[in-house]
């Protein structure tokens, strides 16, 4: 597998100050100043992960995938070649903008620009959050995973998995069919919803502390009032797939954001892909955007979930947390009869 990780996402939008105000007091990101016509964002030691554009036609995007070096790039390049995939290698001018060493430049079979590219230039000051928050959870994970709509998962599914080398994490087919996809170990970095129409889902961006998760819903729930209303597509929930507690909002763009904590790390080179029985979510995330008969489907899968008891263990960062005492007579007495613990 030659693409190793996330590395930025691009969209184009006229509403720099809305995208400027979102993403600093909300999600937490460092804004750049990037000209007149673009605003980047940072995460992390990284000089840009997000980058808004208002030269680029509204609604348009791009999704830029790293790899280790300028040979991974050039074999990577020959062999959508080999695929009859039309590549670019784009100038040294677009690559600064980027803030990367090389890219190249192609469209999935559905259209999508994806960009692929290595030497991603990093910070010459440290990672300033515009809100309090604990950080971002980056690193050999990328900068978090991204979401797009199809028609047919089938159009594209081939590309990625076979072209692209991205490996299956899960597929789903109840209440949307839907596909994951790892490049790392973070349990899917890439993913497709079958909705019918091929567009932008959402970007997830994984926080270092469930409280940032807790006050950023807060912030995201608004006061309810026509100056601040609520930016909440999907309530508070946890995830069957990559464990991650979130709740996604309404970005200034129209398309979804998850903003989540806890996200699962697998094997990628011992790992089997699973179909998604029990559904996307074990409790939580109730689907504004669902059509009533799939949002009522979908609450009946997470109440069946809690009926049958599934439970998944908590991922946590070193030091970020501290046992219980045993204070609980059932817990140690069920631990001490050798049940399990989820």
């Amino acid at each position: 597998m030659q693409v190793q990780a996330l590395g930025y996402l691009g969209f184009g939008s006229a509403d720099l100050d809305g995208w400027s105000g979102f993403a600093t007091s909300l999600l937490g990101m460092q804004a750049v100043e990037r000209g007149n016509t673009s605003r980047a964002f940072r995460m992390d030691d990284r000089a840009q992960r997000l980058i808004i554009d208002r030269d680029l036609a509204e609604g348009s995007r791009y999704i830029g995938w790293e790899v280790v070096d300028e040979a991974a790039l050039a074999e990577l390049a020959a062999r959508l070649d080999r695929a009859g995939v039309a590549v670019a290698r784009e100038p040294a001018a677009l690559a600064d903008r980027r803030a990367v060493a090389g890219l190249i430049s192609f469209a999935d079979p559905l259209g999508n620009r994806l960009e692929v590219f290595h030497g991603a230039a990093m910070a010459d000051a440290p990672f300033v959050s515009g809100r309090a928050i604990s950080g971002f959870r980056t690193g050999p994970l990328g900068m978090g995973h991204v979401v797009i709509t199809v028609e047919r998962l089938d159009a594209a599914l081939p590309f990625y998995r076979d072209v692209l080398g991205f490996g299956v994490s899960d597929i789903m087919e109840r209440p949307f069919g839907a596909a994951f996809f790892h490049v790392n170990p973070r349990q899917h970095s890439f993913a497709m919803l079958e909705t019918g129409r091929n567009g932008m889902h959402h970007f997830m961006v994984e926080l270092c502390s469930l409280d940032d998760i807790g006050q950023g819903y807060d912030l995201a729930l608004g006061d309810g009032t026509d100056k601040d209303p609520s930016r909440v597509m999907a309530t508070l929930g946890r995830h069957t797939n990559d464990w991650m507690t979130s709740f996604y909002l309404r970005s200034p763009a129209g398309f979804q954001i998850e903003y989540g904590w806890g996200g699962r790390v697998i094997d990628p080179a011992n790992w089997t892909p699973q179909r998604l029985e029990a559904g996307p979510s074990l409790w939580g995330h109730e689907r504004t955007w669902l059509p009533p008969e799939a949002r009522a489907e979908a609450r009946a899968m997470r109440l069946q979930a809690g009926a049958a008891g599934l439970r998944q263990p908590l991922q946590v960062l070193e030091d970020s947390y501290s046992l219980t005492p045993g204070v609980c007579a059932w817990w140690d007495q069920a631990r001490s009869a050798g049940q399990p613990r989820y």
